[in-house]
């Protein structure tokens, strides 16, 4: 019984939020996707006026493929662009570009959770390919020393995700307040931050699972090293 409880706390429910976020993200976008921006600028248009405005004329802008691939990429200094952003009117679409140029404005500024997270990725990527591995063999093993150590790799993710929320929250925030200076209407902004707030749930339900994905991990060794 207490097995499936917890099991149902630290699994279920983590896996449930997922699902609910994700489905309140594309909801949100598929709506003011249909919603053209009074302005009648595309994403691509909003996205390099905030950029020169800014000071940033250096960092280019590129169209790629799929559905909400947009993304900064501080290391070629480009912001990317999905096809259903980069070409689009939409209150969604500016919003998504806006907010991708706020990462783009926290690495010219130097803010500081964008530089942890940059310095933690390397080394979360790192821990996290190792951490099953490890685990796994501690508990073959009877090794729990060794299952312990894996649980680092657990422990970065949830570090990561955890400097990911002010990073994420930042961006929208400085999207929004780009944007209100862009003759767009009250409604048009309403809009825009409730895409972006759909969005930011997504990295709170990754925060939440991370934490609990952890947790999870430290019961079964637990159990497995009282039992031996």
């Amino acid at each position: 019984m207490f097995f499936d409880f917890y099991y149902f706390i630290l699994v279920i429910i983590p896996m449930l939020i997922g699902i609910w976020a994700q489905n309140k993200v594309t909801s949100a976008y598929k709506r003011y996707s249909g919603i053209v921006c009074s302005n009648g600028y595309t994403g691509y248009r909003t996205a390099r006026m905030i950029l020169d405005k800014n000071g940033l004329q250096n960092v280019r802008i590129e169209k790629v493929k799929g559905n909400l691939t947009d993304h900064y990429d501080p290391h070629a200094n480009v912001v990317r662009l999905s096809e259903g952003v980069y070409d689009s009117s939409s209150v969604a679409a500016i919003g998504v570009a806006a907010h991708e140029c706020g990462h783009a404005l926290q690495y010219a500024t130097g803010y500081v959770p964008m530089k942890i997270r940059g310095t933690i990725i390397p080394v979360t990527n790192f821990g996290s390919r190792l951490a099953v591995p490890l685990i796994l063999a501690g508990l073959l093993l009877s090794w729990y020393s060794l299952a312990y150590i894996g649980l680092i790799g657990y422990v970065l993710i949830a570090l990561f995700q955890l400097v990911t929320l002010p990073v994420e929250f930042n961006a929208s925030n400085r999207a929004v307040v780009t944007l209100s200076d862009m003759n767009i209407t009250e409604a048009e902004q309403e809009g825009v931050k409730r895409v972006l707030n759909a969005a930011a749930m997504t990295y709170v339900a990754a925060l939440i699972s991370a934490v609990t994905q952890l947790l999870h991990m430290v019961t079964i060794i637990g159990r497995k090293n009282n039992r031996s």
